[in-house]
């Protein structure tokens, strides 16, 4: 059963579309928008179990279904996010069937290229700890310009800085209308050696890993920074600045 909702604006054509994704969780969140027009996060994690309902829905987007978030009240009469279908004129044929898979040796070849190392923080990792992501995310640009796959529109990310992108790109305006790839390539999270705005805002970020024999050093900063009542990353700045007055 189709709600009206989405009855009208959806043609046999595209229903079939919808109907071929096969992937458990977003084929899950499809279902119930063509059932009742829209899915709140409330109904993700109490119906479907999903703890981290942005992610059930990025997973539609990857599949090439424009989804639109919304605010609705939730049964405690807080406001909550919910999704439905965009513009469904714009699937991208390209993206239909997901993200996929990259080889043991693709990830080789851009280890052997940028080495083993996250491109955000810089920071050296064992291989299994470092990820495959596209440059420009996938929902953005799909595998489109990746037949034949070339490394330099990839990068190695560890888990935190992975989780860091995705949560920027997602609550970025491009990201959620524009769907510009030029708009992608001026962005800290796809080219951190030459950006100029993180999310359509004039920022500049550093990160900043301490690890092993670092540690000492990272705890006596921490007790400096707490001894003058600052937060760390205010007593860094200080510290930098004081040098750079210096010089």
């Amino acid at each position: 059963m189709i709600s009206k909702m989405v009855e009208k604006k959806i043609s046999m054509e595209l229903l079939k579309r919808l109907k071929g994704v096969t992937k458990k969780r977003p084929q899950t969140v499809i279902n119930h928008i063509l059932k009742y027009g829209y899915i709140t996060t409330e109904d993700m994690q109490k119906e479907y179990g999903y703890e981290h309902p942005p992610r059930a829905a990025r997973d539609v987007r990857e599949e090439g279904i424009p989804l639109e978030t919304f605010r609705v009240k939730n049964t405690e009469g807080r406001s909550i996010a919910a999704y439905r279908f965009g513009d469904l004129s714009k699937i991208r044929k390209d993206q239909l069937g997901g993200r996929k898979v990259f080889s043991k040796q693709f990830k080789d070849d851009l280890i052997n290229e940028i080495g083993c190392k996250c491109s955000l923080c810089l920071e050296c990792y064992e291989n299994r700890y470092l990820q495959v992501d596209h440059r420009i995310p996938y929902e953005i640009s799909g595998d489109a310009r990746s037949v034949g796959r070339n490394v330099k529109d990839y990068m190695l990310l560890c888990g935190s800085c992975n989780r860091a992108k995705s949560w920027s790109c997602e609550h970025c305006l491009n990201w959620n209308e524009e769907q510009s790839e030029i708009i992608c390539h001026t962005y800290y999270w796809a080219e951190p050696e030459a950006y100029n705005h993180i999310a359509l805002h004039e920022i500049r970020r550093i990160d900043i890993v301490w690890q092993s024999h670092e540690i000492e050093i990272y705890e006596r900063l921490k007790q400096r920074a707490y001894l003058d009542s600052v937060s760390i990353p205010d007593y860094v700045k200080n510290i930098i600045n004081k040098h750079l007055l210096k010089s």
